[in-house]
């Protein structure tokens, strides 16, 4: 619900209200003398004003307060309330996403691979305002975070609690296979013409009973596409680890299985991309963002309420007694 005015520039209109009010204190007849000497008149005020005198002052501002009111409902207000109709089918869509231990590597800095994929997902989710998504996590095993919603401020709130399976305490490991599988399963009662898996991993699949191979199959007999996403730089790279000393920092090899995650990609018409830092991350999901349009259409109703009666009515009562009251008891007698 809103408020506006139709035709704002009447209110312009209310500087005459103001004038109205000193117009009365203008010297009527400028630069013209006196016709009549006349005694002092100001004993006259020291004498106990009557309650008529003390009041009438009152009907010039329910005059002013009156035109007010008229000048407003000539504004037109309106209240206003806007109504989205959204005809069509939007994607369904799971997000995989791994947090195993070296998802804290570095090499997304200023964050590690799992903050900077979480801020990047985000972003995805904003970006398909339509469409039911859900979140699936894994490691060693899989976990669903959340199931397929159009809620999507839940999803973001489940998505920011997300950590990685060394600060959980859960065994640590990743587990492709069982990710994919689980992010399948969300979707397999699905009536959507389009469903999607975003699967991404910065390792090679070394837990879990599915194979990805397996996994992939079963996708693809489901009608379900896949996008892999491989997240991380070749070679040697910064992994803060604990210890019993603290929390220190050592170079390990990452271990990105490609081959894998584009044999996924191909065995369900999907397709494999490569992120090496936290800005190639975010084109990878735009890039899967335009390959995955909605079929939505949104069409906007908005319905006015007129107001201007709320404004009239007062104005007209105010009137009313200005004038009886003019012609009553506070009638002057000439």
């Amino acid at each position: 619900m809103s408020f506006q005015f139709a035709t704002p520039w009447a209110l312009a209109l209310l500087a005459v209200a103001p004038l109205l009010a000193v117009l009365p204190w203008l010297p009527l007849r400028i630069g013209r003398t006196a016709g009549m000497r006349y005694a002092d008149t100001g004993l006259a005020f020291d004498g106990a004003r009557s309650w008529r005198a003390t009041l009438r002052p009152a009907l010039t501002a329910a005059r002013l307060l009156a035109i007010a009111l008229v000048i407003v409902a000539l504004a037109r207000p309106q209240a206003s309330e806007a109504r989205e109709i959204v005809q069509g089918e939007g994607v369904d869509i799971a997000l995989a996403l791994d947090i195993s231990g070296s998802m804290a590597s570095l090499d997304f800095e200023p964050q590690n691979r799992l903050e900077a994929a979480k801020a990047v997902i985000g972003e995805f989710i904003e970006e398909r305002p339509y469409d039911r998504l859900g979140l699936v996590v894994f490691a060693s095993d899989s976990f669903i975070q959340s199931p397929p919603t159009v809620d999507h401020e839940a999803l973001k709130t489940l998505l920011d609690e997300v950590r990685l399976a060394t600060d959980l305490r859960i065994n640590d490991g990743t587990a492709i296979g069982q990710g994919l599988a689980s992010a399948a399963n969300m979707l397999k009662d699905s009536e959507a013409k389009s469903k999607v898996v975003v699967l991404l991993t910065d390792g090679a699949n070394n837990a879990g009973n599915i194979d990805p191979a397996t996994a992939a199959l079963a996708v693809k007999a489901l009608e379900i596409k896949v996008y892999t996403v491989g997240a991380g730089r070749t070679g040697l790279v910064s992994v803060p680890q604990r210890t019993r000393f603290g929390v220190r920092t050592v170079r390990q090899q990452s271990d990105l299985d490609e081959e894998t995650l584009q044999e996924i990609a191909d065995t369900t018409n999907g397709k494999y991309f490569r992120a090496e830092d936290s800005e190639g991350l975010k084109q990878v999901y735009e890039e899967i963002n335009s390959l995955e349009k909605s079929q939505i259409e949104v069409s906007q109703y908005i319905k006015y309420q007129e107001l201007a009666g709320w404004f009239l009515g007062p104005a007209i009562l105010l009137m009313l007694l200005e004038v009886i009251g003019r012609n009553t008891i506070f009638r002057r007698i000439p």
